[in-house]
């Protein structure tokens, strides 16, 4: 199809989208979406219901004022989105200023690889600063969760945001890789040939989650959306559920205990990792490092590429001579193992593990960790992961306990209906979406190809 038949189609899409009725219009709908989500929002964070009363949540809902600062905060956002247009041209003027001004620099950074490493190095140093000078808790935090899931984030980024592939069980390799480590450390009822070290058994947890990745991709990759979804799905219900069951081997609901800290013993080199939070983090962000360095290859490479191509148009992928299926299993084996990665290290650090560690919610707040920061960027799903494990957690001093991820699941609502490409978008994933919207394609290949508008 030519660009010009292409321009001429975009032209009578747009016609057609005025001829639609006023509350037909995308402003309103999204402004009908801010309302329903200031009631739910208003209700969930309400007074809890009682057997002898039981609309009295729901009533008293309606009768309280949160109610009505939910939606004023929530349409007053949409208002300033929609109609702020004086602002939205002020800012974007002075972006462009801002941009221009910043040309020559960004030019420079682009042209003299000295210059960007020593802005990667800057931001190492601050990763390794910083966290030095915080509280135990923030610590603990940093390792238990932001680290931990970072490394996850990645590995989902791999299926999700390169290939495309909607999986919604990731943790279930995860759970492999901690088991894993307890398996080869000796701890597990079942006693391995040999026993090594906690830091020793990341490769052979590495190995495992690749065969668990090739095990779930072999029968299922034919399969695309939400057939992979709910596939994927029942595959980490599987994990979970051997892991509770299976007494003789995982110890069931009573877990693992036991598992050793990681270690050093190299030469002149000694450390054992103890209680203390911080050598962890030093730990996550060696590996954060590698795997980031790794990755950035990996992307623009051929595979890589392959992979896009995958995830724009599956069908035209494979009418080019594309073993779709091989690079779809590929990437799941290379995320599963990203994923094991992390296990390891967390069950090595907490010393016990066991099935409740590894829920579905976990699987689903790792892919609104991808989505939120930005599907097919490194640097976003990195964001993404670090600010929404730190709200919640900013939020435990002013916000009960059961209603932090209303909070945070409220926001992730205003981010798709205003910004659905995430905070920081790989530009390829964005040149996606606004064709997506303009008819000439999809955003990905998690849906059936339209094919496009026809010429």
């Amino acid at each position: 199809m030519s660009d010009t038949t292409a321009a001429k189609s975009f032209s009578v899409d747009v016609a057609k989208l005025r001829r639609k009725a006023w509350y037909q219009q995308p402003r309103w709908t999204r402004l009908l979406g801010m309302v329903v989500l200031g009631f739910i929002l208003a209700l969930m964070t309400g007074e809890d219901g009682n057997p002898a009363e039981r609309l009295s949540a729901f009533t008293g809902a309606f009768e309280s004022a949160r109610l009505w600062i939910c939606l004023a905060i929530l349409v007053g956002v949409w208002a300033l989105v929609e109609f702020g247009a004086p602002v939205r041209n002020v800012a974007r003027q002075g972006r462009q200023s801002v941009g221009k001004s910043l040309e020559p620099t960004r030019a420079m950074f682009r042209s003299n690889g000295w210059l960007r490493l020593g802005g990667l190095v800057l931001v190492l140093v601050l990763a390794i600063v910083i966290p030095a000078n915080t509280s135990l808790f923030w610590q603990e935090v940093l390792v238990t969760q932001m680290g931990i899931f970072m490394i996850i984030a990645v590995g989902l980024n791999v299926v999700v945001g390169w290939a495309g592939l909607l999986d919604l069980g990731f943790i279930a390799f995860y759970a492999i890789g901690a088991y894993s480590c307890a398996f080869w450390t000796g701890h597990m009822p079942v006693k391995p040939p040999f026993t090594v070290g906690a830091l020793e058994s990341i490769p052979f947890a590495i190995v495992t989650c690749l065969i668990a990745g090739v095990l779930l991709g072999a029968p299922t990759l034919r399969l695309r959306g939400d057939y992979l979804a709910i596939v994927t799905l029942g595959f980490h219900e599987i994990v979970y559920l051997v892991a509770k069951n299976s007494d003789g081997f995982t110890n069931g609901s009573r877990g693992v205990i036991g598992i050793p800290h990681p270690s050093i013993h190299i030469g002149p080199i000694n450390y054992d990792w103890t209680l203390d939070p911080l050598p962890y983090w030093y730990l996550l962000l060696f590996f954060l490092v590698v795997l980031i360095f790794l990755y950035n290859r990996l992307e623009h490479s051929r595979i890589g590429r392959t992979w896009t191509a995958i995830r724009e148009d599956e069908v035209a992928a494979s009418a080019t001579g594309i073993n779709t299926v091989r690079y779809k299993l590929l990437a799941f084996a290379i995320g599963a193992s990203t994923s094991g990665l992390a296990g390891v290290v967390y069950s090595s650090k907490v010393g016990f593990i066991n099935p409740e560690n590894f829920t579905i919610v976990l699987s689903v707040l790792a892919l609104a960790y991808v989505v939120f920061g930005g599907m097919g960027s490194i640097a976003g799903v990195l964001f993404g992961a670090a600010l929404l494990v730190w709200l919640p957690n900013a939020l435990r001093d002013i916000v009960p306990e059961q209603d932090r991820f209303i909070y945070l699941g409220a926001l992730l609502v205003i981010m798709m209906i205003f910004r659905p490409q995430g905070v920081i978008p790989s530009r390829r994933r964005q040149r996606e979406l606004h064709m997506a919207e303009a008819g000439l394609g999809d955003a990905d290949a998690m849906t059936e190809p339209t094919g496009g508008v026809k010429s």
